[in-house]
């Protein structure tokens, strides 16, 4: 946290009221327990400073840089590379997304088509 400070100083030179951890505290329990805002427990810093901070991170792009870095630490912890290089899709999905041209989108199983699913060819492609 300290060197989250160092970079984002406070341009009146105010540090706040409240520790950091007490806010990072706070955004735990109410992601955890998904409590109303207006139901966070009296011991953690009022709501007012809770929500301030979340948005700010949330706003800043800070929560995401955040979550980036905790998962590539647990990835790199188990041995695994910082990002994941495959990626598992369903016939489903690809079904269903939106923008894409309809022709590599595959067949209906359910049409008994002899023609294999444009799906499981891209699937299997990038092995």
């Amino acid at each position: 946290m300290a060197s989250w400070k160092a970079q984002h100083p406070s341009v009146s030179g105010h540090q706040g009221a409240y520790e950091m951890r007490e806010i990072v505290n706070a955004l735990l329990y109410q992601s955890r327990t998904g409590c109303q805002w207006d139901y966070l427990p009296h011991d953690l810093p009022p709501v007012g400073a809770v929500k301030y901070y979340f948005s700010k991170w949330r706003d800043d792009g800070t929560d995401q840089t955040i979550h980036d870095l905790l998962r590539w630490q647990v990835r790199e912890s188990r041995g695994r590379k910082a990002d994941p290089s495959l990626v598992g899709l369903d016939t489903q999905s690809l079904h269903a997304a939106v923008g894409v041209p309809a022709d590599t989108t595959g067949r209906d199983a359910a049409k008994k088509s002899q023609a294999t699913s444009a799906a499981w060819q891209l699937m299997f492609s990038v092995w």
